[in-house]
């Protein structure tokens, strides 16, 4: 299935669709400020193991963060964030980053058995934000373009729905999306480190 949202004005009716979707164990695509994500609700368990299956990793092993809809989860989820981090992130957010934060215990421990660490998403896209505020809590997220290459049905919802309608419940279309990853920042050491430079510009 597939729904059209307008990032200005996504339809309240149609998030709380979505949400209650989320709410039931649903896997879903949608549009971030860079590229298409696929993503679920972070505590069921069977939809997480869902998304790893589409992606081809094990979930324990698996490169997945977090999209939430404002810094007020970080006390939630990720533990020891200094006063420098919370400042360049609170400079950065929302924006097409991904942080690496140490993981609380609140992570799902599915997601946690092999690391102890979390990456943390607020996306500048109103359509996911409004999501992740309705259901009060992260998504899950990854992304759908594999790094190393290009591939169309990455950017228009129309080839994503015909390449993923078997695999996932839904797929939100709003809009084309990008060819950029997010940039990724690991924060857990004594000094920020780049791990890729993606769409955002780091200072």
């Amino acid at each position: 299935m597939i729904v059209k949202l307008y990032e200005k004005n996504p339809d309240p009716h149609v998030i709380l669709e979505i949400v209650d979707l989320l709410e039931r164990g649903g896997v879903i695509i949608y549009p971030t400020d860079s590229v298409y994500g696929i993503g679920c609700d972070i505590t069921k368990t069977r939809a997480v193991e869902r998304v790893a299956r589409i992606k081809g990793v094990k979930p324990e092993k698996a490169d997945f963060a977090f999209i939430c809809s404002d810094l007020s989860h970080l006390a939630d989820y990720a533990k020891q964030v200094d006063n420098n981090t919370f400042k360049m992130m609170k400079s950065y957010l929302p924006g097409p980053y991904t942080f690496i934060l140490n993981a609380s215990n609140n992570v799902p421990k599915i997601l946690k058995q092999k690391k102890k660490t979390v990456g943390i998403r607020i996306p500048d896209n109103n359509i996911i934000l409004e999501i992740v505020r309705q259901l009060g809590h992260p998504i899950l997220t990854t992304s759908l373009k594999e790094d190393d290459e290009i591939l169309e049905y990455s950017t228009d919802p129309e080839i994503i729905h015909d390449q993923y309608k078997d695999l996932v419940d839904l797929v939100i279309d709003g809009g084309y999306g990008g060819l950029i990853p997010s940039t990724i920042i690991n924060c857990t050491g004594d000094e920020p480190e780049l791990i890729r430079a993606g769409l955002g510009e780091v200072d």
